[in-house]
């Protein structure tokens, strides 16, 4: 059996619980094969694990550009997806994040994002489309700002066909006919 403890009040405590089991199943610890390592830490932060995970994401990220190196990019991209597959990756994020801080299966996926103060799958979806737009719109290169030009006149085009459409909507619908 080993016992790990960031913290001496943390092992008299695992100690003591297995103390108690020990009395309550009839089992006696040999002393004699007990050791005790102490591992000295001058400061307990995380910098260093999250630095080890983010080389390993890093040699993740390496290993699937190299594996996709020759697809097209609507393969590397993500272009042509059903919404069974898109529902299945947003699951999965959920549930990966409820194993992570230990919640019950069937909890409500909002709840546990709101109360860990976590972006949820559609808030990271939203804050990537938005750095898109804002990086492309903030670019220099001659041939994505003829394509944000073009993209940026048809956004207002659009944007100026909503507005038109809830006016008349609206004009429409103070004069007594019923819009379904």
């Amino acid at each position: 059996m080993v016992l790990l403890s960031p913290s001496i009040n943390g092992l008299r405590k695992l100690l003591s619980i297995c103390d108690q089991f020990a009395k309550e199943h009839g089992l006696k610890y040999n002393v004699a094969k007990t050791e005790m390592l102490i591992f000295k830490a001058d400061d307990i932060k995380d910098d260093k694990d999250m630095e080890r995970e983010r080389r390993a994401l890093s040699v993740r990220a390496n290993m699937i550009a190299r594996r996709f190196a020759r697809c097209s990019d609507d393969v590397k991209l993500w272009t042509k997806f059903t919404k069974r597959s898109y529902n299945a990756l947003r699951i999965q994020y959920n549930n990966a994040f409820r194993i992570l801080m230990k919640h019950p299966r069937f909890c409500s996926a909002k709840a546990m994002f709101a109360a860990a103060g976590v972006p949820d799958f559609f808030a990271i979806l939203r804050a990537r489309t938005a750095s898109f737009w804002e990086r492309l719109r903030h670019s220099t290169n001659s041939i994505l700002c003829a394509v944000n030009e073009d993209l940026s006149i048809k956004r207002k085009s659009l944007f100026f066909m909503h507005i038109a459409y809830y006016v008349t909507v609206l004009n429409v619908g103070t004069k007594g006919i019923k819009i379904q």
